[in-house]
């Protein structure tokens, strides 16, 4: 059986995979050991993709994208196979916040000089 052109590898779904499941096991050791030195990702996500879970306050200021940090004060961050959830800071107030894997645009650990930018 032979596929046409449509049905052809998709290597750059699967590089997009692969490298999502670099942030996913980065978010995850912080979960395991803490975050370490001076290590903090700056996470920019859509804010209207499917299963994104912010406060409507923060979808009005942030209608396409919003970048977090996590850095010093985050807390209860869990992280499965397709999104993770974190508890962050505005204006002093806590937030919960749900965001799926694929709602990701950009990564990056400024401490290492690392970053990933997503399609």
């Amino acid at each position: 059986m032979t596929r046409d052109r449509e049905e052809a590898f998709r290597y750059d779904k699967m590089v997009e995979k692969a490298l999502r499941g670099v942030v996913k096991q980065a978010l995850q050791e912080v979960v395991d050991e803490g975050i370490l030195e001076d290590h903090h990702f700056y996470i920019t996500f859509f804010t209207d993709h499917p299963g994104v879970k912010v406060p409507n306050y923060l979808k009005e200021r942030y209608p396409g994208e919003m970048t977090i940090v996590l850095q010093h004060q985050f807390y209860d961050l869990e992280v499965d196979d397709e999104k993770f959830t974190v508890m962050l800071s505005f204006n002093n107030v806590p937030e919960r916040l749900t965001i799926p894997l694929a709602a990701i645009t950009i990564f990056a650990d400024p401490s290492v000089n690392f970053a990933l930018q997503f399609q």
